[in-house]
């Protein structure tokens, strides 16, 4: 086990979160924007923010991150389903909970609630889909 998180706790996590937090910056902007400033739905101010700064993760990890040389159309499609099952995953156990959890508040407070942890859980789940899934180190023989 030691071992596993000395593997996962490194440089490369330390450039993951640089990369968050301008993701986060960008996607913030982004969803909370369209769900408070433009009356957007929760969902569709989700997916918004995901599906943008998805397309800059994918760049900002690919070469800054994880320093990747692969060029192939499978390391995209790996990239792209790390995401789907990420933010299905991270919103599908978000809502559910914080609706569970504040019960009783508007359903305002629960959506930006539940869009917040969702995006918190999401970056957990992401660095480990991108790490060892979508940019994985080709093991030399």
């Amino acid at each position: 086990m030691i071992k596993w998180i000395k593997s996962v706790v490194d440089e490369k996590l330390l450039k993951f979160v640089i990369v968050g937090v301008i993701n986060t910056l960008v996607g913030t902007s982004i969803m909370f924007g369209l769900y408070n400033l433009a009356g957007c739905g929760y969902w569709f101010s989700s997916v918004a923010n995901y599906f943008l700064t998805s397309i800059l993760s994918f760049f900002l990890n690919k070469y800054f991150t994880f320093k990747n040389k692969e060029k192939s159309l499978s390391q995209v499609v790996r990239f792209a389903l790390n995401i789907a099952v990420c933010y299905l995953l991270a919103y599908g156990i978000a809502k559910p909970l914080t609706l569970r959890l504040l019960a009783g508040t508007t359903k305002s407070v629960q959506e930006n609630v539940a869009m917040f942890v969702g995006m918190c859980l999401f970056t957990g789940f992401n660095y480990l889909g991108q790490r060892f899934f979508a940019f994985a180190e080709k093991k030399e023989n």
